[in-house]
């Protein structure tokens, strides 16, 4: 067992009232696994790996560690981990999210039943379980993707001289406070890693204020995730289908809690409008899945007819007097896409900070967003300023969201701006690409 002794790099009395706090709080971790647990009974799944135990054999050593914390990080690092094994590296990747892990599966799966990839959950941030799954593992080089942060795992990896980077790094200018408001202590976590890869200047400037000397722009590997071909397809042939009923299909893509409200009281008054000749279709694609049955019930409330994604088992169809198609499904975003004319992105209506942008710009989807896209800002003023992106006009008021309704209305209603935002998108997308190649090159100048 590693004793607080052997983390003094860091503030001593800082870290011991972090250790006590992780063990008095660990119980309840547990606790919420199992209440998780009702919806999906994998989250109580592969618990041991939770402590840094349990791993089955055999164990490779001396791997790349890439850790992905949940859906979007790992769909990140498709393209690096892609990079990597094509160079004969194996990989280490870990996650915290069963979500993460599912989708890394559903990625990967030949390359972990190969051996290529070893699949597990990062344990939870005490210092005997970090301690036992670094000595278990003995990664040559580890890859933290995008925000994650974990004091012990940071700390520890300096002091034992594992080379630990932050890539496709972002920093929001509400995380960079919040690191400030620890001090020393929140600055020197981050002043830990031997490098961060940030996605933007707006990112590498936030972390440079946070004292950290090596940074990099290297740009966002988002840009560089390749669609599934497939679920293309599938989106083109289903939107065929939709406009041989001279219909469009706004998807509302990675809505979060409280925002399908807001969209489905916009998507009624829309249809009462009778502003369009023929009435257009809502795909809504809530962004976490333990929430489907929840929003079903609020799209049933809403007075709405809807089907279920999960009612076919090809491409959706027979969407004749449907106004909303609940996408109830894990990893086809790229079908739902292809077969929209338009998408509101989700996470930007409410205070989440939006979600990804860049997956739709690169199926040709144009996309409204709301006011809240500090999670992807610079990949946001991008898209708007290349006109593949518009932001909603007008304050987005929650009782009365007139601007929402008047911005979808403006847009369904001039399909010649919508094919122009269209190709528009497309070529943001291949412009912003390239940063695999920008971060192995920076990881191979620092080592």
């Amino acid at each position: 067992m590693t004793t607080n002794s052997e983390y003094g790099a860091r503030p001593r009395i800082w870290f011991a009232a972090y250790q006590l706090l992780w063990h008095l709080l660990l119980p309840l971790a547990f606790v919420r696994l199992a209440w998780r647990a009702r919806h999906a009974f994998s989250y109580l799944h592969h618990i041991p790996e939770r402590l840094g135990f349990g791993y089955s054999k055999p164990i490779t050593q001396g791997s790349i560690w890439i850790h992905a914390v949940s859906v979007g990080e790992t769909r990140a690092a498709q393209p690096l981990i892609d990079a990597y094994l094509s160079r004969g590296e194996s990989i280490l990747l870990t996650h915290m999210t069963l979500n993460g892990r599912r989708t890394g599966k559903q990625l990967f799966a030949k390359e972990i039943s190969s051996g290529q990839i070893r699949q597990v959950y990062l344990p939870y941030d005490i210092c005997w379980a970090v301690e036992h799954f670094l000595k278990t593992f003995k990664p040559k080089l580890g890859l933290f993707m995008e925000t994650e942060a974990w004091p012990t795992v940071v700390f520890r990896c300096k002091e034992i001289g594992l080379p630990l980077f932050l890539v496709n790094a972002r920093l929001s200018e509400r995380s960079a406070r919040r690191v400030n408001r620890f001090g020393k202590a929140g600055r020197a976590l981050f002043q830990a890693f031997a490098g961060i890869l940030a996605q933007t200047e707006f990112d590498a400037q936030r972390y440079r204020s946070l004292g950290v000397q090596n940074v990099k722009i290297v740009g966002n590997l988002k840009f560089d995730v390749p669609l599934d071909s497939g679920l293309v397809e599938q989106g083109k042939v289903w939107q065929q289908g939709i406009h041989a009923d001279n219909r469009l299909m706004v998807c509302a893509a990675s809505t979060r809690d409280g925002e399908e409200a807001i969209i489905l009281k916009v998507w009624n008054d829309l249809l009462l409008s009778n502003a369009f000749p023929t009435t257009p279709l809502l795909c809504l694609v809530p962004r976490h899945p333990e929430r489907f049955t929840e929003v079903a019930d609020r799209i049933n409330s809403a007075g709405l007819k809807f089907r279920k994604r999960s009612e076919w088992s090809g491409i959706p169809s027979e969407c004749d007097g449907v106004d909303v198609v609940l996408g109830d499904s894990m990893g086809e975003m790229p079908m739902y896409y292809s077969a929209s004319d338009l998408v509101l992105m989700g996470g930007s209506l409410l205070p989440f900070g939006g979600q990804n942008l860049i997956e739709a710009c690169a199926a040709g989807c144009p996309v409204l967003l709301g006011e809240h896209t500090y999670n992807f800002q610079q990949a946001a003023l991008d898209a708007i300023d290349s006109g593949a992106a518009k932001r909603i006009k007008g304050e987005l008021l929650l009782t009365e969201p007139i601007a929402l309704m008047e911005s979808l209305k403006e847009l369904l209603l001039n399909t010649a701006e919508l094919k122009k935002m269209s190709e528009a998108a497309k070529a943001y997308s291949v412009k912003h690409q390239g940063a695999t190649n920008r971060i192995l090159a920076a990881l191979h100048q620092t080592n």
